[in-house]
């Protein structure tokens, strides 16, 4: 009796079968000559193109040693049941023998629609590991999609736990390219405008949330997190003092320059310090304090709470009977509230030094005369201006980046993602509150 082939399975010849070999191999149907010079036999190709083995004649004995197939090699033949046809695996099916299974299974899912139906027989595979589960899912998938119905029999109970567990996983669905219309343009323009939306709805609930929890600390003034709040004022006012004095004295000078070189050409140049005083209290430097905060703090703010999300430490909290908003939150935002304007007044003064400084070694504009013309330029409106909007871009700031944080789910990208987020929003926002804040002053003569 001559028994089919495995799919992918070798057999191993001994020298009494090398002369019918060579026979074979002058016919030019053999798939591999070295292999089968070497004495290992793959397939053979008839003339009706039919694939039979040569070798594995059982009653004959013929084989490496008596022994045939190599122990524990993974096989998977096909055996006609009926009308049916049944799959049988054997061996180990483990990422070991990776390459000869994907092989098999490649070839086996091609038998889609060639039979009614098909069952894999794993009854007699020795080992199995999650890469074998898969590959036999993967191929019962296959064959059900092209129509035939499949199922898989055979499994013991530890290795049809496995089986069912890989089951679960869910086959993602096929990616396809859609043609670019204006129908799906303007659903495009729908979704991130309803992505808008929902940004907004996401910050106006956290806004309620810190003032709820606010309300509840001044009813209850013993649940206040005063030592959080000074850590948190350390970190965001007291560690930032340095880069904003410094990025803010070399905006001042840059200012000053410019402002002394294009003036000059008009014989103005003392003009620059009226320039220099209205920008920086009014604009430059609450502005430019808060965008930094926005990238420094923010950001901070939410690679903490979306790691606390991540190691499941809010819920943690939550099944403690705390309130992650008054635990977590409340004392942020209450830092930044607190360290913006500092640091704005900070900065505005650290700029008006580096004008000063540019506008007397470039200018030639004594210190007594700039502090004269800085006195005569600016008003305590322009200070007042700086100082209200402070605390309103620190709110906008901290609400953003918790929001962010909040959102972060169970993975590294997922962090990646929102804390970019949180620093483009952030100073997205700030932009705008500045400019809503200079309409609403220019409206009141301010």
């Amino acid at each position: 009796m001559v028994k089919w082939p495995a799919i992918g399975q070798r057999s191993m010849l001994t020298a009494s079968f090398r002369d019918a070999l060579e026979v074979i191999l002058k016919s030019g149907y053999f798939v591999n000559r070295e292999l089968a010079r070497r004495g290992q036999l793959w397939l053979v190709r008839t003339g009706f193109d039919k694939v039979i083995t040569c070798a594995l004649l059982d009653q004959q004995g013929i084989g490496l040693e008596g022994q045939g197939i190599v122990n524990g090699d993974p096989t998977l033949e096909r055996i006609a049941r009926g009308n049916g046809l049944a799959l049988c695996a054997t061996g180990s099916w483990t990422a070991r023998f990776a390459p000869t299974l994907e092989r098999m299974v490649a070839e086996a899912e091609k038998l889609g629609g060639k039979a009614p139906g098909i069952v894999i027989d794993a009854s007699q595979v020795s080992k199995l590991d999650t890469f074998g589960a898969w590959l036999i899912e993967r191929l019962r998938r296959s064959l059900t999609q092209g129509g035939v119905e499949t199922e898989i029999s055979g499994l013991s109970d530890n290795y049809a736990s496995l089986v069912d567990e890989v089951r679960r996983v869910k086959a993602g669905p096929a990616v396809e390219t859609d043609r670019v219309t204006i129908t799906g343009m303007l659903e495009q323009i729908g979704r991130a405008v309803a992505g808008v939306g929902g940004t907004l709805i996401g910050l106006i609930e956290m806004l309620g949330a810190v003032l709820a929890a606010a309300a509840h600390v001044l009813v209850r003034p013993r649940g206040f997190r005063l030592t959080s709040t000074i850590h948190h004022l350390e970190q965001v006012c007291w560690r930032a003092v340095p880069i904003v004095v410094l990025i803010t004295f070399l905006i001042g000078c840059i200012i000053s320059q410019q402002g002394i070189f294009h003036f000059r050409k008009f014989g103005a140049d003392i003009f620059v310090v009226d320039m220099l005083g209205v920008l920086v209290l009014r604009e430059i430097g609450v502005l430019l304090v808060a965008i930094m905060v926005a990238g420094r703090s923010g950001s901070a703010y939410t690679a903490e709470l979306g790691s606390m999300k991540m190691r499941e430490e809010i819920d943690a909290l939550r099944t403690m009977g705390f309130d992650p908003i008054e635990v977590l939150i409340l004392p942020r935002m209450l830092a930044l509230v607190l360290a913006l304007p500092i640091l704005a007044f900070l900065g505005a003064m650290a700029a008006l030094y580096g004008g000063g400084l540019v506008a007397w070694l470039y200018g030639g504009v004594d210190p007594e005369a700039f502090l004269l013309r800085l006195r005569d330029a600016i008003s305590i409106d322009h200070f007042i201006v700086g100082l209200i909007k402070a605390p309103v871009m620190a709110a906008v700031i901290g609400i953003v980046a918790c929001v962010e944080g909040l959102a972060v789910q169970g993975s590294a990208e997922s962090l990646g993602q929102h804390t970019t987020s949180s620093v483009v929003k952030g100073i997205f926002f700030v932009i705008v509150m500045d400019g809503v804040f200079a309409i609403f002053f220019a409206s009141i003569g301010m």
